[in-house]
């Protein structure tokens, strides 16, 4: 006996459509808020070494964390692969992972995230 092919047309509610959209919920701590936004959330590469002339307030050991903490996640990527020092930090590259800066933004600005949807909201009317 054949096994049944895929239907030609899914026939989903409407409520279940909304949640096969599949969205990333991001929870970041101020620290790792701060070096994003020191980063900017545009793809474009920052130094290191620009990256810790901005980095200022941070503690030394708080600011590795945050960084470390990104890009273990791999929100931030680097052009080095072993960044554990503030030396390390000084010799690379650091832009924000392009597949998540849209989700970056949202966690860092969740006002910008409640418009957005807020407009959406109001189109489907």
């Amino acid at each position: 006996m054949p096994l049944p092919g895929p239907p030609d047309k899914l026939d989903i509610p409407g409520e279940a459509k909304e949640s096969l959209v599949m969205g990333r919920e991001i929870k970041l701590t101020g620290g790792e808020i701060t070096i994003l936004k020191k980063i900017g959330l545009s793809g474009t590469p920052l130094l290191g070494k620009l990256l810790i002339d901005r980095i200022e307030e941070m503690e030394t050991g708080e600011f590795l964390d945050g960084l470390i903490g990104l890009m273990d996640l791999n929100y931030v990527l680097s052009n080095k692969v072993n960044i554990r020092l503030r030396e390390d930090v000084e010799k690379a590259s650091f832009p924000v992972n392009p597949s998540f800066s849209k989700d970056l933004a949202d966690a860092v600005n969740p006002s910008r995230k409640r418009e957005r949807e807020r407009a959406e909201r109001q189109r489907r009317r």
